[in-house]
């Protein structure tokens, strides 16, 4: 038997159930207007009774406003926007606003799609880790019809939006330099960035800021001791388990393959260390090794891997934070300070084997 749909109930109805007027009703349970105390406590009693629930819809075209903010990231596998995602979750839930979170796998056409139904939700504010500043038309459009923007983890230097983002280049310059101190002269970098086949050439441009910034520290580091960044070692588009493990493959296969790796975050990580387990490969015997991203896994490593952590929990904050501005009024003159990574030396490296 299928079950008959029943209809939800209004405030019409919770008025009735709790003794006072439609008016007095929708005053107490919109927290607006003048209601005494014993009709607020009748209402919500109603309102509990009945299972009533607020027309998100209506609220909408009375006060402009739905009490939602879109949020928009790359990868919520990846640990770095889940945790983000948590501090956006915690700020916006303390101020009364729900988050609505689309994945867009790094896709630029799915974040088109993705910022087009939020505003068709009519969500009062987007927070947007963008794929790309090469795909940009559809968050300048957002920002001049004046719908608050702020950007997460990444900047785009034509789009004048807050960011909230870190400044790694300086920890992975650090790294970098732990690990040429350490007499490694062939280090790898791995990176999922989608170039659509282009390899590394000094002076790219790299369409995503944050790995700019990784790359602009690596590179600084490799400078500082007289060697020259090559494109054999640094590798993009490591997309998944298959690709990483080719990629481990093609470096193992070079007249003189790296002897240190850096894996751009947490997932490639992953990738890159069960490719090295499956090729007998031991960390740091065979294979110094650092990680962006100071993923709790990563200190229950044998040995614990070194890494540039970032405060991601602190990057999501400041972004809610900042829209929140936005949204009050207070529009901020400038992002907010980037906060800072630090490179933390575990027991991952060692000098390169002979």
């Amino acid at each position: 038997m299928i079950p008959q749909k029943t209809r939800p109930a209004t405030i019409a109805d919770v008025a009735r159930r709790a003794g006072v007027s439609k008016s007095s009703a929708a005053r107490a349970l919109g927290s607006y207007g003048t209601v005494s105390a014993a009709a607020r406590e009748k209402v919500q009693a109603a309102a509990e009774e009945l299972g009533y629930r607020p027309n998100v819809l209506a609220r909408s075209i009375n006060t402009g406003e739905t009490k939602t903010i879109g949020v928009v990231v790359g990868d919520i596998e990846n640990d770095y926007f889940g945790l983000a995602t948590r501090g956006i979750s915690d700020i916006a839930k303390k101020a009364g606003y729900d988050v609505i979170l689309i994945n867009t796998s790094e896709n630029p056409e799915a974040e088109v799609d993705a910022v087009r139904i939020l505003l068709e939700k009519r969500v009062d504010g987007l927070i947007v880790a963008p794929a790309t500043a090469l795909v940009t038309d559809h968050l300048q459009d957002t920002h001049r019809a004046g719908v608050p923007l702020v950007l997460l983890d990444r900047q785009i230097e034509t789009l004048p939006a807050v960011s909230a983002s870190v400044h790694i280049a300086p920890a992975a310059k650090e790294a970098t330099s732990t690990l040429l101190a350490a007499g490694h002269r062939r280090i790898a970098f791995i990176s999922s960035l989608q170039t659509h086949g282009e390899t590394y050439r000094p002076g790219m441009r790299i369409p995503v800021s944050s790995v700019q910034d990784r790359l602009t520290g690596i590179v600084d580091g490799l400078q500082q001791y007289g060697v020259e960044p090559t494109k054999d070692l640094i590798r993009f588009n490591a997309l998944g388990e298959r690709v990483t493990a080719r990629i481990i493959d093609e470096l193992l296969a070079l007249e003189s393959p790296p002897t240190a790796i850096l894996a751009s975050d947490g997932l490639i990580a992953l990738d890159v260390l069960l490719a090295l387990q499956h090729r007998n490969l031991e960390i740091p015997k065979n294979m110094s090794f650092v990680m962006f991203d100071d993923a709790r896994w990563a200190q229950l490593m044998t040995p614990p891997l070194s890494v540039i952590a970032q405060p991601i929990y602190e990057v999501g904050v400041s972004a809610a934070t900042a829209l929140l501005q936005v949204l009050a009024g207070a529009y901020p003159a400038a992002s907010p300070a980037r906060l800072k990574a630090r490179f933390i030396n575990r027991k991952s490296i060692c000098p390169p084997s002979e």
